[in-house]
């Protein structure tokens, strides 16, 4: 098999055997290609059937293959023992930062809530209601008072104050 240099050569040698016999053609070509490196190797591909060829087992090589496998398992949990403390904080923190944005969102709603509260609880509003359900001032015998007992405070008693009044007024006496 022969390259393409080769070829070229080979016509520019039947051109200078004929340029010996014809004078007309006594100049070397200047178009010519020079020759390449390694013109002269030529490469051959023979057919070569390993089908009969048996492969040996290499008691060896079981050993090796398990081992080497042992060894990307250490060096896999020692890569994630290092990894995983960081990944965990780097989550924590995230959490925190979740938790701190919670928390301020609460004491904004708490104190929209306090003063939303403190507005429904103001006397004026209070008194705008009183006076738009068309409602008085209570008497002082329309006032009930809650009395304890002496020690127990589980429970009270109610006493209307006219009964209030006139107690005082008998142990007064």
């Amino acid at each position: 098999m022969a390259t393409l240099a080769t070829f070229f050569r080979r016509t520019d040698a039947v051109i200078t055997t004929a340029a010996k016999h014809d004078t007309v053609r006594a100049q070397a070509d200047p178009w010519s290609l020079r020759a390449l490196p390694n013109d002269d190797i030529y490469f051959y591909s023979k057919k070569i059937d390993n089908s009969r060829v048996v492969r040996q087992a290499d008691p060896g090589a079981r050993r090796d293959c398990w081992s080497a496998v042992g060894a990307a398992a250490v060096l896999l949990v020692l890569g994630a023992s290092i990894i995983a403390p960081h990944v965990g904080s780097v989550l924590q923190g995230y959490k925190l930062e979740a938790l701190k944005q919670e928390r301020q969102a609460l004491l904004n709603e708490r104190r929209e809530l306090d003063v939303k509260q403190a507005s429904l609880l103001s006397p004026e509003r209070l008194n705008q209601l009183a006076q738009a359900r068309r409602l008085s001032t209570p008497a002082s015998d329309q006032v009930i008072h809650l009395e304890t007992a002496a020690g127990d405070r589980s429970f009270a008693t109610v006493r209307p104050a006219r009964a209030l009044s006139t107690e005082r007024a008998v142990s007064n006496q």
